[in-house]
């Protein structure tokens, strides 16, 4: 009669540990899972500029960008030429205000956009992660 005990405890738990395991899975899955844009998401987006700007054209960048609609946070850099800002999809296009920022600032800028190569690798922190390694593991089997 002990032995039976045992062996029901020991069935009992390897059941709901595997029950937990499902649910833990299917939790990764959904909340990994791309979604359309909302009012509350935020992208980013960098912009190259083609010629060397001083601290003024990178004050005077940043000061244009904030201005613009569904912009809510840049950083522009004058050592590196680059500027990148935060934005709301759903208010505003990082292709769109690029292309006006060049225009009305009169300087030779181009958005930079990760090649097919640099989007499949993903983010190189999220790739070690145990989190990423579950999700991408389901992803394969769904």
């Amino acid at each position: 009669m002990k032995k039976r005990t045992v062996k029901r405890i020991v069935l009992g738990t390897i059941a709901c540990v595997f029950v937990l395991f499902l649910v833990l899975c299917v939790h990764i899955y959904i909340v990994m899972k791309p979604q359309a844009p909302d009012a509350h998401t935020v992208a980013m987006a960098r912009i190259d500029f083609k010629q060397p700007i001083s601290p003024t054209d990178a004050d005077k960048i940043s000061g244009w960008l904030y201005q613009q609609t569904g912009v809510s946070h840049v950083l522009c850099n004058p050592a590196t030429n680059i500027a990148v800002f935060t934005f709301y999809p759903v208010k505003a296009n990082a292709d769109d205000i690029t292309n006006r920022l060049a225009s009305s600032l009169h300087y030779n800028a181009k958005r930079f956009v990760p090649s097919a190569k640099d989007m499949a690798g993903g983010c190189p922190v999220a790739s070690t992660s145990f989190t990423y390694r579950i999700y991408d593991c389901m992803s394969k089997i769904l």
